[in-house]
């Protein structure tokens, strides 16, 4: 199973790049490629060069950058701050590539980060975690813009929006747009961490909003 790993940086996280490489080689055992946009340290990989002063925080270009180079089918979009776990790989290797975007994962320390979870813009309030096997709520959930894995072919049809930049919903914006399209799935066999705490603290969804939504789709 081959994948091309994206991952967006600025200047001055080469130290988090290097440990985000570390963790790809240390987990990945099958030929991958490592796609580096932004700042000014290749790392020995391939690396493109973006000029942060045409738009602020121009995540959305970025990733869609690692879309147009990505050389294989499956690609992992990551910020400089989301490492793998050394079973990650193995992970993918049990659970398949039945899939066209896959979640795993995402732990904030002890915490569980953005990955199984309520879309805020269908949702009053922050993003809402499901419980790992809660699948009746798709139309209602949200891919995290941090990190997650897609098919090249997925996203070359749904690229992410170029008008919205980080911090203007563009992970959220691009949740609503491809979901309804495509075949969203967990994958809790493999897992991934920050390397940079987030203060953000996530609670669980309601048995009420779960019951909710699901009356809802019925």
């Amino acid at each position: 199973m081959k994948f091309t790993f994206g991952i967006i940086t600025i200047n001055g996280n080469e130290h988090r790049v290097g440990q985000i490489i570390e963790s790809i080689r240390s987990s990945v055992r099958d030929d991958y490629q490592i796609v580096i946009v932004g700042g000014n340290d290749s790392h020995g990989q391939t690396h493109i060069r973006f000029d942060e002063t045409v738009k602020k925080a121009w995540i959305t270009r970025k990733k869609n950058l690692i879309t147009e180079n990505a050389i294989y089918e499956n690609i992992v979009y990551m910020h400089d701050y989301v490492a793998l776990t050394p079973m990650w790989y193995d992970g993918f290797l049990s659970f398949g590539s039945d899939w066209d975007v896959c979640m795993t994962v995402i732990t904030n320390g002890n915490d569980r980060y953005r990955d199984w979870c309520l879309n805020p813009l269908k949702v009053k309030g922050s993003a809402l975690l499901l419980p790992y096997d809660e699948d009746r709520l798709i139309d209602y959930m949200y891919i995290s813009g941090a990190y997650w894995v897609a098919k090249k072919h997925i996203m070359e049809e749904y690229p992410l929006d170029e008008t919205l930049s980080w911090g203007e919903g563009e992970d959220a914006e691009w949740s609503l747009r491809c979901m309804p399209n495509i075949k969203y799935v967990m994958n809790t066999l493999s897992e991934v961490k920050l390397l940079k705490a987030k203060s953000t603290k996530l609670s669980m969804a309601k048995q009420e909003t779960l019951n909710k939504g699901c009356n809802e789709r019925s």
